[in-house]
């Protein structure tokens, strides 16, 4: 299954980058996923020309369609303003532009960094209707990263619970995705329900 990692973090190193490769290798841990990440700091000329000129570019392009073929997706963001950063904004607005259900039914697992822990509440305030506005499938636990959380024995529940709650996602709408058949016939609905239901 394909894993696609969006990180905006601005500095380098990055405490937004390091939080999502942490949850990119828990995810990884608990099933086979080839991961990409997309750094959109590397992209922010690109997407800010899309606007201009109603084109991404070649490497905005190659990141759009990596995001389209992604079986699940971390998006991880720094807080500014008590919000999303523009930059992470304007990737998905971007995004939407160009094809608007890319990332419906997509399963996402959400996450942010910040200086303090009272902008945590950014997951549930603006990240959460965000993607629930892209016809995303958020998972339930979101993951905010406070300057003091680094080291703190919470934050690595958080991670890990996150992250297996984005891997059984991924795992049981990749079941209902594969045929059923060896036709192209439709699968009724009550089959792909019952895919998603433990045995026994």
């Amino acid at each position: 299954m394909k894993l696609v990692v969006v990180s905006a973090g601005l500095s380098v190193p990055s405490s937004t980058r390091l939080l999502a490769d942490r949850l990119a290798a828990a995810t990884a841990g608990r099933t086979s996923v080839e991961a990409r990440v997309v750094e959109l700091r590397d992209l922010a000329v690109e997407i800010a020309h899309t606007f201009t000129n109603g084109f991404p570019g070649r490497e905005l392009s190659a990141a759009f369609d990596a995001v389209r073929a992604a079986d699940g997706l971390i998006v991880v963001t720094p807080v500014f303003s008590a919000s999303y950063s523009g930059l992470f904004k304007s990737f998905f607005d971007a995004l939407g532009a160009t094809e608007p259900d890319a990332l419906a039914g997509k399963p996402v697992l959400m996450a942010a960094t910040g200086g303090t822990a009272r902008h945590s509440l950014v997951l549930e305030h603006a990240l959460r209707p965000l993607f629930a506005y892209l016809k995303a499938v958020v998972v339930p636990t979101g993951v905010y990263a406070a300057s003091e959380d680094w080291g703190a024995e919470g934050l690595d529940g958080r991670i890990e619970r996150a992250a297996g709650e984005l891997a059984a996602l991924m795992t049981g709408l990749s079941t209902v995705r594969k045929p059923a058949r060896d036709t192209d016939e439709v699968v009724p609905f009550e089959e792909r329900l019952a895919a998603l239901r433990p045995a026994g």
